[in-house]
């Protein structure tokens, strides 16, 4: 069985919370990259 120590808990929760935070970082990289995308389009179309 697994470890249940209140250490053992901790860091698996830290690594939890790393993994969901770099995927969340990388899921906002996104969205800016094409909100960037769109502006840009749109700056083209106006001129």
């Amino acid at each position: 069985m697994g470890d249940r120590s209140p250490k053992s808990t901790q860091k698996h929760a830290a690594q939890k919370q790393s993994k969901t935070d770099g995927v969340n970082q990388k899921k906002n990289a996104l969205i800016t990259a094409q909100q960037a995308t769109k502006v840009k389009a749109a700056a083209s179309k106006r001129k």
